[in-house]
C-alpha cells in the first residue's frame, strides 16, 4: 500500500497540482496586500477618507468607534468593509487567471494554425517523377 501511495504521489499531475496550489496561495497573499495596501487607500481617500477594512454594521446595542472595539466587546457585527476588500481580491485574482488562460489559449491557437507540412510523395510517385523529368531533359 505504501508503494502504491508513493507511485500516486510522485505522478506528474499530482506534483504539478501541488506546485500550483502553493503558488496560488502565495499569489493570493500578494493580491490581498495589493488590494488592502495599494488599491483601497486611494479609493477610501476619494470617498472622504473612508477605511473600508473598518466599515461594519453593529447588530447589537451600543456604539463602537472602530471595528476592533466592537470585536473586543464581542458585539454581533457585519464586516461589510472586509467583504468589499475580499470581493476586490477575488476580482483581481479572477482577472489574472483569465489573462493567463487567454494567453495560453492564444499560444495554443498559433500552434494549431501552423500549416502542416504536405505529406511526402510515396516512393512510386518519386520514381515516376524522376522518370518524367529524365525524359523531359533528354528530349
Amino acid at each position: 500500500m505504501l508503494e502504491e501511495f508513493k507511485k500516486f504521489a510522485m505522478r506528474g499531475n499530482v506534483v504539478d497540482m501541488a506546485v500550483g496550489i502553493i503558488i496560488g496561495a502565495a499569489f493570493g497573499k500578494i493580491v490581498s496586500s495589493f488590494v488592502n495596501d495599494v488599491v483601497m487607500p486611494p479609493i477610501g481617500m476619494l470617498m472622504g477618507g473612508v477605511d473600508f477594512s473598518n466599515l461594519f454594521v453593529n447588530l447589537g446595542e451600543g456604539t463602537y468607534a472602530s471595528l476592533a472595539a466592537a470585536e473586543e466587546a464581542g458585539a454581533p457585527i457585519i464586516k461589510y468593509g472586509v467583504f468589499v476588500n475580499t470581493v476586490l481580491d477575488f476580482l483581481i485574482v479572477a482577472l489574472a487567471v483569465f489573462m493567463a488562460i487567454k494567453a495560453m489559449n492564444s499560444l495554443k491557437k498559433k500552434e494549431e494554425e501552423k500549416p502542416a507540412e504536405p505529406p511526402k510523395p510515396s516512393a512510386e510517385v518519386q520514381l515516376l517523377t524522376e522518370i518524367r523529368d529524365s525524359l523531359k531533359n533528354s528530349a
